[in-house]
């Protein structure tokens, strides 16, 4: 009988890891200082409110077909359901690579810190790739185990976060400094280059799809994962847009591009020692190391959740797709991760690139095109899934007919139309700014490339129908390999739920 994973987390729990994995005081002082440094305007907390919303209306629709995925491939499954096989597998080729690569960006910049910080209180100066070394191993630990370990940790570090940035938040406020709406203002927001302010503000949100990558952790996912879709979003966009705007303030709204410009690593670390008090400056500069874990953890469990899903499906090797007898988790997957990661670093560092300038620009600046190309993929597949007839229709696949074969109501498409099509207009203004973040338009089409022959590779080397059976009742059973209808479209099988039916129902 197999081993199943063990289903203990809840709403609050699903959040934690999704929260953390968007690694809040990172953001607040990285990506803040590189927003206004790469848009050249102090516009950000209208770019953080715009992502926000397209990926509020993006999550009504991701929310709705959730019942029809009983799967934690997350956008490899939607896209899978909506758009075929072969787009699935296409998908899921991107996310690996786009998540390795983000995981890898982060491992590199997390050995940098951690670095820095010992040198500074310990006089201990170790190479990066040693600490980054000792960083995969440890992540490597945790997400071997059952996923409440990662959870109890990502939560300890996720509460120490938030409360640092609500204390500068405070901080500013407490100052008597001017609150000044101009962030807000649209002009503002476009002036300069607001593809890359916006493509940055995208940066803090990704990996908030993880709450379908848990689903077979989850207590109760038809009700568990919506839930918390919304609670994540909500929560990073409400925390960014107020910890934005009052960053901005605190540095003075005349002062606050030159402050950036200067020192984008530094400027927010200085404000709350300013602000708060000047043992901030070390709370922060600690709490931006366990950030950077808590991310690199984060990613790594999705990264894992993925390889599952695969060999589960007999697309990767079925070994991936075992679950611990012990820790209930998938521990052979989360080891793949965990060698795969090594391996690129030590490629990475034997190339002698900047763990910085290029490993965590180059690496992230891929991913994020990535990620923002399956968002648009996903609502895509949501669009058609959702607009197909009901059980009569032949051309729905096999969930759509079990399911008694509901459409999408008119507000859910067209809330998804609205976030596929912002998300679609992100994507763009990315791409066209893509060779200013890798460094020239031949690395441009380099990276370019990797994401296209992956998405190709991933389509092309999919198995056929007959390779592997379903997972949980596979809703795209019912479609040939180009997304067509098949006479038979079977709901179950050796991978089905042993909770839930293919329509959401509790068995």
């Amino acid at each position: 009988m197999r081993t199943e994973m063990t289903r203990s987390l809840g709403v609050a729990g699903i959040v934690l890891m999704v929260v953390a994995a968007a690694a809040p005081i990172t953001v607040v002082v990285a990506n803040f200082p590189l927003i206004l440094l790469e848009s050249g305007s102090i516009g950000a907390p209208l770019m953080i409110l715009a992502a926000t919303l397209i990926l509020l209306l993006f999550a009504v629709g991701f929310t709705w077909m959730t019942p029809h995925v009983p799967d934690a491939g997350a956008f490899y499954a939607y896209v899978h359901q909506g758009l075929g096989r072969r787009a699935g597998l296409g998908t899921a080729a991107v996310a690996l690579l786009s998540y390795v690569l983000l995981t890898v960006s982060m491992t590199c910049y997390l050995g940098v810190q951690a670095g820095n910080l010992l040198a500074l209180w310990a006089g201990i100066e170790l190479p990066w790739w040693l600490i980054s070394a000792l960083m995969i191993a440890v992540v490597g630990v945790l997400a071997h185990r059952r996923i409440d370990l990662s959870a109890a940790v990502l939560g300890v570090v996720l509460v120490l976060e938030i409360l640092a940035v609500l204390a500068i938040d405070l901080g500013v406020l407490a100052s008597g400094r001017e609150l000044t709406p101009v962030p807000f203002s649209p002009a503002e927001a476009l002036s300069g280059a607001p593809g890359l302010g916006l493509l940055f503000a995208f940066l803090g949100f990704f990996g908030f799809e993880a709450t379908a990558v848990f689903r077979h952790e989850a207590r109760d996912p038809l009700r568990t994962i919506p839930r918390a879709t919304y609670v994540a979003v909500l929560l990073i966009g409400v925390l960014y847009t107020v910890s934005s705007w009052l960053v901005i303030s605190g540095l003075g709204a005349e002062d606050a591009l030159d402050a950036a410009a200067a020192s984008p690593d530094s400027v927010v670390v200085a404000l709350a020692g300013d602000v708060v008090a000047p043992i901030m400056r070390d709370v922060t500069q600690v709490l931006v190391v366990t950030s950077m874990f808590a991310c690199m953890l984060g990613f790594h469990n999705i990264v894992s959740r993925y390889l599952f899903t695969l060999g589960r499906r007999g697309v990767l090797p079925s070994a991936l797709g075992q679950v611990h007898r012990v820790h209930r988790a998938p521990s052979r997957a989360s080891l793949s991760v965990t060698g795969i990661t090594a391996v690129i670093v030590l490629v990475s560092a034997l190339a002698q690139l900047d763990p910085v300038v290029e490993i965590y620009t180059w690496y992230s600046g891929l991913g994020a095109i990535g990620v923002i190309a399956m968002m648009a993929l996903t609502a895509l597949a949501v669009l058609r899934f959702g607009g197909r007839r009901g059980s009569g229709d032949r051309s729905a696949p096999g969930a759509a007919r079990a399911s008694g074969g509901r459409r999408a109501g008119a507000v859910t498409l067209a809330a998804t139309g609205l976030g596929g099509l912002g998300l679609f207009v992100v994507l763009g203004i990315s791409l066209a700014n893509f060779p200013l973040m890798v460094g020239g338009t031949v690395a441009a089409i380099v990276c370019a490339a990797l994401l296209v022959g992956a998405f190709l590779l991933g389509a092309v080397a999919g198995p056929t129908r007959s390779a592997g059976a379903p997972e949980d009742g596979d809703a795209g059973a019912g479609e040939s390999d180009d997304g067509g209808p098949v006479d038979e479209a079977p709901v179950g099988g050796a991978d089905e739920d042993p909770e839930f039916t293919s329509d959401g129902r509790r068995r």
